[in-house]
C-alpha cells in the first residue's frame, strides 16, 4: 500500500480493510491497557505511521486538553475524524513527514509515542536510529506489530475469506515475516537503568513492545 497514491481506490480500501483487522486482532485494546496507567490526563500524543488516525480513538480516554500529533508521509486524518477527537477532548495536528525527519526536528517532548503496524517496516540498523531519536522526545513509547509465528503467518492467508483485497493480502503476509517475537525490539532501545521495556506476545496475532522511562528527572 505504501507504493499507491492516497486516493487510489486499492489503497482506500486497504484502509478500510486495516481497520478491520485492527479490530479482528484488538490492537485498540491492547494498546489502551498498555497506555492507561502511565499517560497523564491531559496527555501529548504522537502516533508514527498514522495513516487515518481512527485507531486511537479506541485507545485513548477522553481529555480536556488532550493532543494529538499524527506522523505520516501520506497522512489521510479526515475532518470527521479530527471533529470525533475533538468531542472527545483532543486537539490534533497532522504531519505530513518522514517520521526520521520529524523526529529530528526537535520541537516540544511528547507524554507518549504509538506505532501500530509501522515498526515492521525497517531494518534492525533504522529502528535502532528510530529508537535512539524517539528516546529523546518521550517518557513512553508503545506499539503493537505482527507478530512472526505459524498462526499470524496462517491467519494472513486467509484475509481474503473477510474480504480483504489483493494488497492487504499481500502486505498482511509480507507483514507477518518481517514481524517480531522474543525480545528483538528491546534490544535496539537505548539502553540504560534509566528506561524499563516490556516485550510481549499480545492475543493471537500480535506483539507488543513498550518502553518506559523509569526516571523522569532529565538533564
Amino acid at each position: 500500500m505504501d507504493e499507491l497514491p492516497a486516493d487510489d481506490p486499492r489503497a482506500v480500501r486497504s484502509r478500510r480493510d486495516l481497520r478491520l483487522m485492527n479490530r479482528i486482532m484488538g490492537h485498540g485494546g491492547t494498546l489502551r491497557r498498555a497506555l492507561t496507567p502511565h499517560v497523564p490526563g491531559d496527555p501529548l500524543v504522537a502516533e508514527l505511521g498514522a495513516g487515518d488516525g481512527t485507531l486511537l480513538l479506541q485507545v485513548l480516554p477522553p481529555a480536556n486538553r488532550g493532543r494529538l500529533v499524527f506522523v505520516d508521509r501520506q497522512p489521510v486524518v479526515s475532518e470527521e475524524t479530527s471533529a470525533r477527537y475533538a468531542r472527545l477532548g483532543f486537539s490534533t495536528a497532522i504531519e505530513a513527514a518522514d517520521v526520521f525527519d520529524w523526529l529530528r526536528a526537535g520541537g516540544s517532548r511528547v507524554d507518549c509515542v504509538v506505532a501500530n503496524l509501522f515498526l515492521h517496516h525497517f531494518e534492525a540498523p533504522r529502528l535502532r536510529e528510530l529508537f535512539a531519536l524517539a528516546a529523546k522526545r518521550t517518557d513512553l513509547f508503545v506499539a503493537c506489530e505482527p507478530r512472526r509465528a505459524r498462526v499470524p503467518l496462517a491467519g494472513s492467508r486467509l484475509l481474503g475469506l473477510i474480504g480483504c483485497n489483493d494488497v492487504t493480502r499481500h502486505d498482511a503476509h509480507a507483514s507477518v515475516r518481517a514481524g517480531f517475537h522474543g525480545d528483538e525490539l528491546t534490544r535496539l532501545w537505548p539502553q540504560g537503568a534509566e528506561w524499563s521495556c516490556e516485550e510481549r506476545k499480545a492475543g493471537l496475532f500480535s506483539h507488543l513492545f513498550m518502553a518506559r522511562r523509569c526516571d523522569t528527572t532529565r538533564s
